[in-house]
């Protein structure tokens, strides 16, 4: 039932498009402006949210006569303009800073770890690897995303902006793979 290769995937994917690690400067800074971060109420929302969007987003889909295969596509063209940001610097998403309050929910757990990128690629994800797979990638990626936030203030300390910055543009690399692959798979059927 598991496949250890499969969950490897779908969790290195996840991480890459998560990318907690470069996200730990905004997460340093939110922790600056709102004087703390529940890491323990950020990883169960994020991670709830994760959940009932793998269960129920193509129950959505349905809804508006979308199949997974084109869904799979969007996501793969979002996981790979994420893929450019990472790897050129440029944006071309602007995340909403207008709730800077100190709940952990907003914009913490959503949009900073279970954004639209996450979502759409935990749907993408399902056209390719076996649910339980993905699940146990979703388990694996919210412990490191907990621990993340936990040490944010010393990982600033130790690894620094540079190597961020080499963290980012390596798993912005796979990312753009990953995006690709999905590309040939759905497209050249």
């Amino acid at each position: 039932m598991f496949n250890f290769k499969e969950i490897l995937s779908v969790s290195l994917i996840l991480f890459s498009v998560i990318d907690i690690l470069g996200s730990v400067p905004i997460i340093i800074d939110l922790r600056k402006k709102a004087g703390h971060v529940q890491s323990e109420k950020a990883t169960l929302a994020s991670g709830l949210l994760m959940v009932l969007f793998l269960f129920l987003g193509e129950s959505i889909l349905k809804l508006f006569g979308i199949d997974i295969g084109s869904f799979a596509i969007a996501g793969g063209l979002i996981m790979f303009f994420i893929g450019l940001e990472m790897v050129l610097g440029i944006h071309f998403f602007k995340a909403d800073e207008s709730d800077l309050s100190s709940s952990s929910i907003v914009p913490l757990a959503f949009p900073l770890i279970a954004g639209a990128g996450t979502l759409t690629t935990l749907i993408s994800l399902k056209a390719i690897y076996a649910t339980p797979n993905i699940l146990v990638g979703v388990l694996l990626n919210l412990l490191f995303v907990y621990l993340v936030l936990k040490t944010s203030g010393w990982l600033e300390k130790k690894i620094g902006t540079a190597g961020f910055n080499v963290f980012r543009k390596v798993f912005g690399i796979i990312l753009l793979s990953i995006a690709i692959k999905i590309f040939k798979t759905y497209l050249f059927q």
